[in-house]
């Protein structure tokens, strides 16, 4: 058997992992959006 197969670091749900990953940089980017929307707003 694999040596690596036998430790496992993280017993979660590798799809899951990737889920949280894209929700969390998916909200990051729309916050940095939304900040550039209220800097645009108020500039005009």
């Amino acid at each position: 058997m694999n040596e690596f197969k036998k430790d496992i670091q993280s017993k979660t749900n590798d799809v899951i992992d990737s889920g949280l990953g894209f929700v969390f940089s998916f909200v990051f980017f729309f916050v940095i959006f939304a900040i550039g929307v209220v800097f645009s707003v108020i500039g005009q």
